[in-house]
């Protein structure tokens, strides 16, 4: 800690009075966002009360939460009165991104990622709002153009032992992040996406294996992505996801783009930031209007997502039923993506399930009990057809803790402290196999819900074995690469 005055921080407290929190709630945040462990709960009275300076980075961490909540930018030096600076390892996601939507733009990028390697200590924070639309704006539009190279070419097969063992290993990732969790593997995922960005960066080869190579960096980019989304890392995740576009642009992959939009905006719901979700959504939407019907569906179904985080009700209806119509349309005899491997009947409905849990809670805490009580039920009942049963060998651990702990907190609102006890410990079981700190947060949020109904025997006997698995398997601080 710096030195400290008796006088109160005004501008934290007014930020703090504007947004309805406590310090407890602003440690919390800090905590979400940078990791279990980052800050104190207790810290933050003493800078709001005393205006005591926290250590470095936690000035510039600070800022930034309040800022993203508060919709504009408090600089450090405005929030701690000049006695604080930037932290340079704290990066906004975009940073050097702005590069042309050409090859030459994409290589510069690629660049930065091979540099970097695993010495890189930066922490690229999540981005949001205009500065999201931003990075990609140029996609969205149009001007970026087409790519220079052709899907036929990047779909090629054979003739070169290095790109056709890259190509071979993509499902395995992929696997990896099923079985157990984005943040167990996503430093050796990251290791794959920058060596294969070595091999795009150092060049010299044959316009066939070189657009193969690019695909290849979009494919592992959008896992990447995705499992530093999994692991609640998302600047990094965004940035990964960006770089997968662009190198999916450049193959003229308007599936893979489609698919990376929708993750984006599937993040920017889970992340509550619908308005950004619908935007991405919408425009993931109109770039899969070519696409196989299962790109179309999944697509379909993270825009739902997002529909049912911006309360739309009537908009998530219908783009769910569209969805469940095109899958329900798919057939054997249309080429899908390897990577749509995942999505099934099952996994479908199951997105629209913690979907409608989502939008009951969020209608609950707003007072409207029984359309939250309805929402809720069919959310329930749709996700009690899914993964949360599946047992410890199966490869969908993660789709099993995710899901399971959306139906338990689906029980705890409903009431059904019995189901929500029995589910939440089922979850819990697979915190050892499984690191996924997304999943882990609604546990975290299970753990809250039943502490207020600490009398109900089936609460006091499960929360206290909850609250120990959550502390056993807290996820450590820090950036994973």
């Amino acid at each position: 800690m710096g030195a400290r005055s008796v006088q109160p921080n005004a501008v934290l407290v007014a930020c703090l009075e504007e947004l309805g929190w406590s310090p407890k709630v602003l440690a919390r945040k800090l905590n979400r966002v940078f990791g279990t462990g980052t800050v104190a709960e207790s810290a933050p009275y003493h800078w709001r009360d005393t205006s005591a300076l926290p250590r470095s980075p936690l000035p510039a961490m600070t800022a930034y939460v309040l800022s993203q909540d508060l919709g504009r930018v408090i600089s450090v030096a405005e929030l701690w009165q000049g006695r604080a600076g930037d932290s340079p390892m704290l990066v906004p996601a975009d940073t050097d991104l702005a590069r042309p939507w050409t090859v030459q733009g994409l290589g510069s990028i690629v660049e930065d990622w091979v540099l970097g390697g695993l010495v890189d200590r930066r922490r690229f924070l999540a981005i949001s709002g205009s500065g999201l639309i931003a990075v990609v704006a140029q996609y969205l539009d149009g001007t970026a153009g087409r790519g220079i190279y052709t899907r036929r070419m990047a779909s090629a097969s054979g003739a070169d032992p290095l790109i056709d063992q890259v190509e071979h290993h993509l499902p395995l990732l992929q696997m990896l992040d099923d079985e157990h969790g984005g943040a167990r593997h996503l430093p050796y995922v990251g290791a794959q996406f920058r060596a294969v960005g070595l091999l795009v960066h150092d060049g010299g080869h044959s316009e066939t294996v070189l657009t193969r190579l690019v695909r290849a960096l979009a494919e592992i980019g959008q896992l990447a992505g995705w499992m530093a989304f999994d692991a609640a890392d998302h600047g990094l995740a965004q940035r990964y996801f960006v770089t997968a576009l662009r190198a999916a642009h450049q193959v003229n992959d308007l599936p893979l783009c489609a698919h990376i939009l929708a993750d984006l905006a599937f993040q920017a719901a889970s992340r509550g930031h619908p308005a950004d979700a619908i935007a991405l959504g919408e425009a993931a939407r109109r770039a899969s209007d070519a696409a196989p019907l299962a790109v179309r569906a999944s697509v379909l179904s993270r825009l739902a997502y997002a529909y049912a985080a911006a309360g739309r009700a009537a908009d998530f209806a219908r783009t769910r039923s569209t969805a469940r119509e095109l899958i329900e349309r798919r057939g054997g005899g249309e080429d899908e993506p390897r990577w749509m491997y995942f999505l099934t009947d099952n996994h479908l409905d199951c997105q629209a399930g913690y979907s409608l849990i989502q939008m009951g809670r969020t209608q609950q805490r707003d007072g409207s009990n029984a359309s939250a009580k309805s929402v809720l039920t069919q959310g329930s009942d749709i996700l009690e057809t899914g993964a949360h049963k599946v047992v410890r060998g199966d490869p969908s651990q993660r789709r099993g803790l995710f899901e399971g702990a959306w139906l338990a907190l689906g029980h705890s609102a409903r009431g059904d402290l019995e189901l929500a006890c029995q589910v939440g410990q089922t979850a819990a079981d697979r915190l050892d196999v499984v690191r996924s700190p997304r999943s882990t947060a609604l546990l975290q949020q299970l753990a809250a819900d039943l502490r207020r109904r600490q009398r109900n025997p089936y609460v006091s006997s499960f929360l206290p074995v909850l609250e120990q698995a959550l502390a056993q398997n807290a996820p450590a601080p820090g950036p994973s690469r």
